[in-house]
């Protein structure tokens, strides 16, 4: 008989590979600006703010070592994209591609060392930071609502994710104090409206994938 003894927990599997895929898309989604009302934010937000909620979701159902795990586990297809960014920019295109095609293509995964080291230290300390907070929240008397441990965590690590990637990429190119408060005032917003119904789908949908891994057990 097989031993089950050291099996990963369905919902764990599956948000993972999906933490995976959202660590890889933010960035190509970053390269468009989108308008929120009076607000504009880059797009890549949407993706980083599932990473906050399915983190925070590994967090509430598998421990805070198991959700840091996960985070930790997310730096490797974020390298790992960016190195194959930079292989596939060297390689030259082939003569029949569409110049126009090249060029668009060029501008929008090109970036500067900067650029992605920023990118690289503020995933790692934004996405730890939202874990720690999300569960040292737990355990404060009268903080134990999972929306607004998941929203407060958001939108703390939000702030800190803006604050290290704009100061690492673009301190000394451009004066970047609008932009810092810009962006920090549509993530604080985006996290308080969206992370909160998220985070109750995703702990709802991996005890549902749970349950019934167990069952089928």
């Amino acid at each position: 008989m097989q031993d089950d003894s050291r099996s990963i927990p369905q919902s764990l599997f599956a948000f993972a590979i999906f933490y995976g895929g959202m660590v890889c898309i933010a960035g190509v989604l970053g390269n468009k600006q989108v308008a929120l009302g009076p607000l504009a934010v880059e797009a890549g937000i949407f993706a980083f703010l599932l990473l906050v909620v399915v983190s925070s979701a590994v967090a509430e159902l598998h421990g805070a070592g198991v959700a840091n795990r996960l985070v930790r586990i997310g730096f490797v297809p974020l390298i790992v994209s960016i190195l194959l960014s930079v292989i596939v920019l060297a390689v030259p295109a082939a003569p029949d591609m569409d110049p126009a095609r090249a060029d668009a293509f060029a501008l929008m995964m090109s970036g500067t060392p900067r650029i992605w080291f920023g990118g690289i230290v503020a995933y790692g300390v934004s996405q730890t930071l939202n874990v720690t907070i999300f569960s040292a929240l737990k355990g404060v008397e009268g903080s134990r609502l999972l929306w607004l441990r998941a929203g407060v965590a958001s939108a703390l690590s939000q702030i800190v994710d803006t604050l290290l990637f704009v100061s690492i990429a673009f301190w000394g190119v451009f004066p970047i104090g609008q932009l810092l408060l810009g962006q920090m005032l549509a993530k604080v917003v985006l996290s308080a409206l969206l992370v909160p119904p998220l985070i109750y789908l995703f702990v709802a949908l991996g005890r549902r994938l749970d349950a019934r891994s167990a069952v089928a057990a």
